[in-house]
């Protein structure tokens, strides 16, 4: 069995090596909108009623437009997540060694979910550093954009050659783009419907402050979205997410992105007063290369802040938004502390 990812959040267990109560602690290890936007009325029967049609139908003509799919209604899914682990399924590789069947590629360092869903399954994955790796020898290939933590953004031009050079040799283009709602010129959906080898992921929650939710929408041809409704199941999502969709994709979104960019604002003011330089990320995160990273982020928990810590680049740390100035100030006030 494979080792649990290491993700964003966790203030229980940081609680748990630094103390303090929960309540105390500053989340800044995830990449979601740190002000969740305000929730319209649900009512009553869409708690006591398992999800009806309509609602599932209100949902993918919302994402349609929002994501701008043109013929593609987007299917909901409970979390992205969860048709991460369905991929391995849409793909004929033996639980062969290297000589045979086909290899997945993934454009690295990037979400580690992609990389452990292959191999539990028996895949060959190839963590690549550049598209032009990717060939024919792929059966699928995943890229993240922009990319989760250093932020790299592809051009959709780009994306497009690499999705024809897969798709002549039978393979399949996976096109994360949970944080897309942040840099929409970047999404490939407008493009979907005429590209029939891609599935592209979004995510919900992060933009609109509702990562509990667990709600993601895939865009892809329609056998594609038939085979991952009929894997998940019959009321997958619930009744309660499917309106929220419904009402909160069909909204005027530009505070929320004006918001956003305000908090990133504030994010970077406090990094250059503490000297830390940005490496990348997006408006929702900024990732800092430090070569005492580790013993920053140490320091960061004993003031109860937490930040996404990486294994494999132990000079990185990601820094998600705080709420507001007054926790900018706490995170400048810790920063201060540290004794380079």
């Amino acid at each position: 069995m494979n080792a649990p990812i290491v993700h964003g959040g966790g203030i229980t267990a940081a609680a748990a090596s630094f103390g303090g109560r929960l309540e105390d602690w500053l989340d800044l290890s995830t990449g979601i909108n740190p002000n969740p936007v305000t929730l319209p009325e649900i009512p009553a029967r869409v708690w006591h009623r398992l999800p009806d049609r309509h609602l599932v139908e209100t949902a993918r003509f919302a994402a349609r437009d929002h994501y701008r799919s043109g013929a593609i209604l987007p299917l909901p899914v409970p979390g992205t997540q969860s048709v991460i682990q369905l991929l391995p399924r849409l793909i004929e590789v033996g639980r062969q060694s290297a000589a045979g069947g086909k290899r997945v590629a993934i454009l690295s360092p990037t979400y580690g979910e992609y990389a452990r869903a292959f191999s539990s399954a028996g895949f060959v994955v190839d963590a690549v550093s550049d598209i032009d790796d990717i060939g024919a020898q792929h059966g699928l290939a995943v890229v993240v954009n922009p990319n989760n933590p250093d932020g790299r953004i592809h051009s959709s031009d780009r994306l497009e050659a690499l999705h024809e050079r897969l798709k002549a040799a039978g393979g399949f283009l996976v096109i994360d783009e949970a944080f897309g709602d942040t840099s929409p010129a970047a999404s490939l959906a407008p493009r979907a419907a005429g590209l029939p080898n891609l599935i592209i992921f979004r995510s919900f929650g992060k933009f609109f402050g509702l990562a509990g939710l667990r709600l993601g929408f895939a865009i892809a041809r329609g056998d594609i979205l038939q085979h991952f409704e009929d894997w998940l199941g019959p009321w997958a999502v619930s009744g309660p997410a499917l309106l929220l969709a419904g009402s909160l994709l069909n909204s005027d979104v530009s505070a929320i992105a004006r918001s956003i960019a305000e908090r990133q604002a504030g994010l970077h003011a406090v990094l250059a007063g503490a000297g830390l330089a940005v490496a990348g990320g997006t408006p929702l995160f900024t990732l800092v290369a430090d070569a005492k990273a580790g013993d920053i982020y140490t320091t960061l928990c004993r003031h109860h802040i937490l930040v996404r810590r990486f294994d494999y680049a132990p000079d990185w740390l990601r820094i998600g938004l705080a709420p507001d100035a007054a926790a900018d100030g706490r995170l400048a006030a810790a920063l201060r502390s540290f004794n380079r």
